[in-house]
Formats: C-alpha cells, structure tokens, sequence
C-alpha cells in the first residue's frame, strides 16, 4: 500500500514538468556520500496542516516549490532545505497511511536502479531528472520497504552532525536483517556490523566512509504481522518535550522517550495524518 501510494503520489507530481526543486547543497560542492540519508518527503493529504504541525514541532519554514501547483512544498532550516511535503488525497474508505520517503545518495541513478533488481528489488517510479536537484527513482526493497535514490547535482550535504531540526539516523525495521542488510550492502557498499542487543534479536549498523549511516532491526516477535519500513529521526535537544509539543499539536506519540544506548533520549510519533516520524537527542 505504500508503495503504491507513493508511486501515484510521485507520478501525479511528475506532470507537473515545470516543477523546480532547490539544490540539496547551496553554493554546490563536490562532495558526494554514497549511502547517506540525504533528502525526505512526505505524501500527506492536508498539506497545510503538515505545515502547521511540523512548523510548530520543528520550527521548520516552508516555500511552495515552483511548478508544484501549490502541491508540493520544501520545508528549510536556518535556510537549508532539509524536506519536501507533497499533497495527495487519500480516497475515501481507503486505509493507506502517509508515510515519509528516505532518499539515499548514489553516484548514478541508473546504475543502482540496475544493481538493486538484480538483488530482489522493484521499482515504484522510474528514474527522473528535476532540474538544479538531480536524478532520483523510487524503490522498494526485498522485503517490500520502500526507499529512494538521489544522484545529487549540486552535491552532498557534508559529514558534519545535524542541528537541530535537520535528519540525524534512519532505521529499517525489518523480519529479516540479515537479508536486508546484505541487500543494502550490495547497492550502496555498506559496512555490516551486529549491534549486541538484550533483545535476542538482531540489529545491525550500516556504515560508509567510516560514518555509521543508519541501523537495521529486526520486528519484535509480537511485531511481526508489521511491513518493512523505514524511519527516519529528527534531531532535537529535548525529545520528551517534543513528544508532548507533537501531542499538542495533534500528533500522537507512538513510542514514548526511553533512554538510548547513547544516553541520549528519543521518541516515535505520528503527525496528524499518521505519519510516522523519529526524534533523537545527541550530545555532541
């Protein structure tokens, strides 16, 4: 269901030809990190209410991508374009949930596209340029989580640690991490390294260019009637207050803050629409 969603989403978008998405680096560099989480979008149907919710959480700011017909827009930090939030109505009676997409860096758009349906993949939306943003595509994976690729033209946001408001982590939950683990490790040249965990269940990190670039873990047993997903975290500097703010703002909070291997807190919530999304402290 989500797949498709976002594959009508992304196809309804892409007849808007004039649409003009910001660069991800301004003024453009030459750095580019294969397997970094680099860019996210939401499929929302209200997108001025996610505007107001995520405003009011983040403190992000927003300006109506050119072309979009007032459906897509970009969500900035301190200036910095860190989201895109892209209106599409859920017809009625149906229960697909809206969902943030993770967009992970590539060198060529093409040729991952290529290396992940050799290893189990699908696609959900054919490569496509956008003009000053790049080439991207939508995926899913073996275990049906859906994922994209961006071949960056202005380059990668650089390996410094997010403020906050910006992405810090993103986790796959999975049944299976060591299938997709080696999945991902394929397309993008991971490092794999199991997490010891009190759990009993197998979690591992995904690194590249000595940065860990996100975990993969696998559903609690209780979990396992669950989809493949990704998540992605937002870092703050005080996730138990967020979690409330989110409450307020009409969210719902998913998985109250507990303390994190790394001392830090962090919390799952859902916006308004139900979309899932991470919050993380971390101390520098």
């Amino acid at each position: 269901m989500v797949a498709l969603l976002l594959g009508v989403a992304y196809a309804a978008g892409a007849t808007a030809a004039s649409l003009v998405l910001p660069p991800l680096v301004q003024p453009p560099s030459t750095e580019h990190h294969v397997g970094k989480m680099i860019w996210a979008d939401l499929v929302t149907p209200d997108l001025a209410a996610a505007k107001r919710f995520y405003s009011g959480l983040f403190g992000w700011s927003f300006s109506d991508a050119a072309g979009g017909n007032g459906s897509y827009a970009v969500a900035y930090v301190d200036g910095r374009p860190v989201a895109g939030l892209i209106q599409h109505a859920t017809p009625p009676g149906n229960q697909r949930q809206p969902v943030w997409l993770t967009f992970i860096a590539v060198s060529d758009v093409d040729a991952a596209r290529r290396k992940a349906l050799d290893h189990g993949a699908k696609v959900v939306f054919e490569p496509r340029s956008y003009p000053s943003r790049g080439r991207q595509a939508v995926l899913t994976d073996p275990e049906g989580a859906t994922f994209a690729i961006l071949a960056s033209s202005s380059g990668d946001p650089a390996d410094l640690l997010a403020e906050p408001g910006e992405w810090i982590w993103s986790s796959l939950q999975v049944s299976d991490p060591a299938r997709d683990a080696s999945f991902y490790q394929a397309l993008f040249g991971y490092e794999v390294f199991d997490v010891p965990n009190e759990d009993g269940l197998r979690h591992a990190i995904l690194s590249s260019g000595e940065f860990a670039r996100a975990s993969v873990n696998a559903f609690p047993d209780a979990s396992s009637g669950r989809h493949a997903h990704w998540l992605n975290f937002v870092r703050v500097l005080d996730a138990a207050s967020v979690a409330s703010k989110a409450a307020a703002l009409g969210g719902r909070v998913l998985v109250e803050p507990p303390l994190d291997r790394h001392g830090g807190n962090l919390a799952v919530i859902a916006d308004p629409a139900g979309a899932p999304i991470g919050v993380m402290e971390w101390s520098p």
